[in-house]
């Protein structure tokens, strides 16, 4: 069984602080991301056991109030957010078939993009950016095969644009090398 991974968006950054002083207290979650992002917000994510996760998120609501833009508890989160998230994925040029991108309107819903599509098919997220540099929005990257990955973008986007924070998403069959120079 997977960890879980919770965030809260803030519109206040000193809300932002005491949300977090709070959870600490409240949750045994660790806490993955804890900073100001574009827009004058402040942006966490967590992760632990289900309970605590999703304990950590009610204490947001509860402590954070109307500052509370948006937020979300994934239970047992798709493993490959992990090292997305953390900017430690490592590509092998010749498995790069097809590149895929989801853009939201915020961190929290990239999050959401994430874990449905690391689960709708095989793919490999190796890009999940949040906020910063941004304008506040999220993007995530991932590679696989087309079909694979037109099967995680598809569904990936459908939960976002339920959540009405849906950007933009693509596909780009057979893509340039180049686009992976960072990650290979």
């Amino acid at each position: 069984m997977g960890k879980s991974i919770g965030a809260v968006e803030l519109s206040s950054i000193g809300m932002g602080y005491k949300v977090q002083d709070s959870i600490l207290k409240e949750a045994s979650v660790e806490i993955l991301v804890a900073r100001t992002i574009c827009s004058g917000k402040f942006f966490m994510i967590f992760s632990g056991g289900v309970s605590d996760v999703e304990s950590a998120v009610a204490c947001a609501d509860r402590v954070g109030g109307d500052a509370v833009i948006d937020r979300i508890a994934v239970a047992n989160a798709y493993d490959g957010i992990f090292p997305a998230l953390g900017q430690s994925v490592v590509l092998d040029e010749d498995k790069i078939d097809s590149l895929g991108l989801i853009e939201t309107f915020s961190g929290v819903s990239v999050l959401v993009a994430a874990d449905y599509a690391g689960k709708a098919a095989k793919v490999t997220l190796f890009r999940l950016h949040i906020a910063m540099a941004l304008g506040g929005k999220g993007l995530l990257l991932m590679t696989g095969s087309i079909s694979d990955v037109e099967t995680s973008v598809a569904i990936a986007a459908e939960a976002v644009r339920q959540r009405g924070l849906l950007v933009s998403e693509l596909v780009i069959p057979r893509p340039n090398k180049e686009l992976f120079q960072d990650y290979l």
